[in-house]
């Protein structure tokens, strides 16, 4: 194999490697969060690097299941969730 390909493979295998050790250190915390909108429920677990991203996108990932369109999807948002359990 010539040089510059070696240089090029090893360079993209460490980026590869940089990427995804710190996307698993990044996610320090991990919740699940069950939402109940217009009779329909959808629970959702995620991982955040803080507490409320982590339930911040929980809430948003399941009411993108269970809302639809933009008013819908910000009134099931802006609701309590029926159950919040924290995994980490």
């Amino acid at each position: 194999m010539k040089k510059p390909v070696l240089i090029g493979l090893l360079f993209f295998v460490a980026i590869l490697v940089l990427i995804v050790y710190s996307t698993m250190n990044m996610a320090t915390h991990r919740v699940e969060v069950c939402m109940q909108f217009n009779g329909r429920t959808s629970c959702r677990t995620t991982s955040g690097s803080t507490q409320d991203f982590a339930l911040r996108t929980a809430i948003q990932n399941a009411c993108a299941d269970i809302a639809s369109g933009v008013t819908d999807s910000m009134a099931c948002e802006h609701a309590n969730p029926v159950k919040v359990t924290w995994l980490k």
